[in-house]
């Protein structure tokens, strides 16, 4: 056996990012040389990048990039399968790279996104493979959301204080309102809705939506004359749900987020909400 110690191996993986008993194969290999068993990491995981395609990546982090002046930001989930990669700062100098070279070249898609040039000679999806050969794990990129042109702010929230971000929400208000900004984000953090307004649910959703409610209703053998109420009523309780407008306001249920923000004197504009893995 190679000549190492428990000290080579912790200075592998936080140079790496990589799983023990991969530190302590790759020293091995390499007859204790720690420069040498990065080499050795990087080859034996560019090697395993196909063989990962079909694990499942739950974990990782949200990151965001806002401009000094607000007046644009992005948000970018980037994925892995353990909360040990995810904690790691090789994982986390990856993702805030990433969101760096989206919040400067403004992609429009997530194929130009993949596809540009983020180092000399190295794609973003080179850069995640290379990522993934390094750390042992699948790493995957397949979402981010930018907004420009009004007052953009984020709200990143920790599930866990040894984890990074594990939740993510982009705002763009019409006007500046940092606090609004703010306690909307939270909101949507918290309430996770899928909509921004009624017209955004796509009609199909909301007949959907419909049918269930009325065969659910018959099925508690309601009354046929009520039906139509009935029916009405659990509908505006599904958009009263999965519609921020329609949410009732976190820090006042009293009030919808549209009576709060138009009280405000603002009008949000979009969101983006990301949790890893969902």
């Amino acid at each position: 056996m190679a000549n190492f110690t428990a000290a080579d191996v912790k200075k592998l993986r936080e140079l790496s990012g990589a799983g023990m008993m991969d530190c302590k194969k790759a020293l091995d290999e390499a007859d204790g040389d720690v420069t040498q068993a990065l080499e050795v990491l990087r080859v034996k995981g560019q090697k395993g990048v196909a063989k990962r395609e079909s694990r499942t990546a739950e974990n990782g982090a949200v990151v965001s990039v806002i401009a000094p002046d607000h007046g644009s930001g992005v948000l970018v989930e980037l994925k892995c399968e353990t909360d040990f990669v995810a904690k790691g700062e090789k994982f986390q100098a990856v993702a805030d790279a990433i969101a760096e070279h989206v919040f400067a070249t403004a992609p429009a898609d997530l194929a130009t996104l993949l596809a540009s040039e983020i180092e000399s000679g190295k794609t973003v999806k080179e850069f995640v493979d290379e990522a993934n050969a390094t750390l042992g794990e699948k790493i995957v990129l397949d979402r981010y959301a930018r907004f420009a042109g009004g007052y953009v702010a984020t709200y990143l929230h920790r599930t866990s204080p040894d984890l990074p971000p594990q939740v993510g929400v982009l705002v763009e208000l019409e006007q500046e309102n940092a606090e609004v900004a703010k306690d909307v984000a939270q909101h949507i953090a918290a309430f996770s809705p899928r909509f921004l307004t009624r017209d955004e649910v796509p009609s199909d959703v909301v007949e959907s939506e419909r049918r269930i409610a009325e065969a659910t209703a018959r099925e508690e053998g309601k009354p046929e004359a009520a039906l139509p109420k009935i029916v009405e009523g659990r509908v505006n309780g599904f958009f009263k749900e999965s519609v921020l407008l329609d949410q009732p306001f976190a820090k006042d249920n009293k009030k919808t987020v549209l009576k709060v923000l138009t009280e405000a004197g603002v009008t949000l504009k979009g969101f983006a909400r990301f949790r890893v893995g969902a």
